[in-house]
């Protein structure tokens, strides 16, 4: 076990840059081929993703989300979606982080009052923090309880993003005396904060995952950003939408890991390679079992693509609609995203499977390091796993209830 440490920040720019989609998706790019010149080699390491934040941090990704001024580039969610799903193409685990740092730095706009959402999301641009941590209910939670000092937050959470490379944790916590739920923004650095990497993962090793203990942590009011409450009581439909929001970046994980690994072995069979036996053929670029392997991956990943894109469109009327927004309206948007999400996991997991088939017994080896794909697919599915997602959707369907407010793990 270790003291938190975040990398070293550089000095933000003394005044904003105003650039548009092409651009920051023209430096996702750069960014996924930089990470793709030695994925397999960093991912077999499993080291904490400190160089590979900083690279994310130079390219200005880190702080894409946050209101445009200094430090900030004040994009919208469209950008911030194509982006993670460009990283995740090269490195899945880069791209979750990525993704969960998105949805995290923007919680205190989701959770928060006004003022505390523009102090928090101006001084993380200034700063250009990267966000760990995660808000998916645990079992034993996190308490918030008040001592002599004031709050004090304790207990001991196992995050899959961000904690070991993270300047601030979001975090989900209980009031001890209410059992109401908060999100709540911690510094790692501060007293009683003490992370353990998560070094028996056999996927998303480069996503900064670990245990984080929390003993008798002091808790500033400004910190507890406001109610993660499930009850359509409490929660209005504005807060409710971030379940969905955060979601799509799981979606966009999904189809940006589909998309690259059948990217690298599209390359690999072009280049004439064939397996060992027993099947000489097979992988050959006419071979018939492999054109329709390919085929049917190619609809696979289009298909959840397709859906990718009416979600996003929900997912973007649903933000415009702010304040105004209605449950009935939520609950059609969180549908939406959850059959994305259902059909995204189905062509990651399928593609990267069928993946190994394809090449054959050569991708057994570890140099080629096709078997990464499958491993962060399966791993990410695990942690969000997709059949109370089917369910959900068909009691929707049918009887036209509410999907629940479910957030990222």
């Amino acid at each position: 076990m270790c003291p938190a440490a975040a990398p070293t920040r550089p000095a933000p720019p003394a005044e904003p840059v105003a650039h548009g989609r092409a651009h920051w998706l023209r430096v996702a790019r750069e960014a996924a081929d930089d990470l793709a010149t030695d994925t397999v080699v960093r991912e077999q390491a499993g080291k904490a993703p400190v160089d590979e934040v900083s690279r994310l941090r130079e390219a200005g990704l880190l702080t894409l989300l946050t209101p445009a001024g200094p430090g900030g580039a004040g994009v919208d969610w469209d950008t911030a979606y194509a982006v993670v799903r460009e990283i995740s193409t090269a490195d899945g685990a880069i791209g979750q982080l990525l993704g969960s740092h998105y949805f995290l730095s923007w919680s205190a706009r989701f959770f928060g009052d006004p003022e505390t959402a523009l102090r928090t999301a101006q001084r993380s641009a200034a700063e250009q923090w990267c966000w760990g941590g995660g808000f998916a209910p645990q079992d034993p939670p996190l308490t918030l309880s008040r001592s002599s000092r004031g709050l004090v937050l304790g207990g001991r959470q196992s995050y899959p993003t961000g904690v070991l490379v993270a300047d601030r944790l979001a975090v989900r916590a209980v009031r001890e005396d209410t059992g109401e739920p908060l999100a709540v923004v911690v510094d790692p650095a501060r007293r009683g904060v003490v992370v353990d990497a998560a070094g028996d993962t056999f996927g998303l090793r480069l996503a900064g995952g670990g245990s984080v203990e929390f003993d008798d942590v002091a808790v500033g009011a400004d910190d507890v950003l406001g109610s993660l409450s499930a009850d359509e009581d409490h929660l209005v439909p504005r807060a409710a939408l971030a379940a969905p929001v955060g979601r799509l970046f799981s979606v966009q994980l999904l189809l940006g890991m589909a998309e690259g690994v059948l990217a690298e072995v599209r390359e690999y069979s072009r280049a004439g390679h064939r397996p060992w036996q027993p099947v000489p053929s097979a992988g050959a670029p006419d071979d018939p079992q492999t054109l329709t392997a390919y085929g049917e991956l190619t609809v696979l990943a289009r298909s959840a693509s397709a859906l990718c894109d009416q979600a996003l469109d929900a997912v973007r009327r649903g933000l415009e609609r702010g304040d105004d927004l209605t449950y009935d309206e939520y609950a059609d948007v969180s549908a939406l995203v959850s059959m994305a999400e259902t059909a995204a996991s189905r062509a990651a997991q399928e593609s990267a499977t069928r993946a190994l088939d394809i090449v054959g017994p050569r991708s057994a080896s570890a140099r080629l390091g096709f078997d990464r794909f499958w491993r962060n697919a399966r791993t990410h599915t695990l942690y969000e796993p997709v059949a109370h997602r089917l369910r959900d959707v068909g009691d929707y369907f049918l009887n036209g209830a509410h999907p629940p407010f479910v957030l990222p793990a």
